[in-house]
């Protein structure tokens, strides 16, 4: 971290991660990993994409999106993103309602709430390009998803069932070519095929 991620982390993310580090609210700090995000950073910029979509951005409580809204304005970027305030799956549903968002994204990114992936993804690749790029964070959830059932504590449960299921259903989505990096909690990239 202090030799190749916070050297060049700039400093906009920087205060966000501290910003949301931050106990708010009574929950744990949610936020990408550093290294997860220099890798996603990077691949963004490989990437180039026109239109993007982020799960994270759509929520059912605005006030994780306040906490960062100063540094986002502060970045400037305020006018390239926009938050609603909903459950995620409606959303999708209707966005896939207009036949001119099927395969208009270039790339997506998933970090909400594990028991809904595989429907966040059915959703996400008709919405996602082919060759488009989609990124789920906490696919190793804790490292439960390995582990004796009976020796995850906390992280054990319906999410690291969910997640163990998730991990086995997109390993064998033949539309998909996938990648799982230990950074962070574990991200899952998939490329569309077709």
């Amino acid at each position: 971290m202090e030799t190749t991620v916070y050297p060049r982390e700039p400093q906009v993310l920087k205060e966000l991660r501290d910003a949301t580090a931050k106990d708010h609210f009574g929950r744990s700090p949610m936020a990408a990993d550093p290294h997860a995000s220099q890798f996603m950073s990077m691949l963004l910029k490989m990437m180039n994409p026109k239109r993007t979509i982020e799960i994270t951005a759509i929520d059912t409580n605005r006030e994780f999106y306040e906490i960062g809204l100063p540094v986002i304005q502060k970045a400037g970027i305020g006018h390239k993103i926009e938050f609603i305030e909903s459950e995620a799956l409606p959303v999708l549903d209707e966005l896939l309602k207009k036949e001119a968002n099927e395969g208009s994204y270039d790339f997506a990114y998933v970090d909400a709430d594990k028991l809904n992936y595989w429907n966040y993804h059915e959703r996400l690749m008709k919405l996602v390009k082919v060759g488009g790029i989609i990124v789920y964070d906490n696919t190793l959830w804790g490292g439960s998803v390995a582990a004796d059932p009976a020796t995850v504590g906390h992280r054990g449960g319906a999410v690291t069932q969910s997640t163990i299921q998730f991990n086995k259903s997109i390993a064998a989505d033949p539309r998909v070519d996938i990648s799982l990096a230990p950074l962070g909690d574990g991200i899952t990239v998939c490329r569309r095929i077709y």
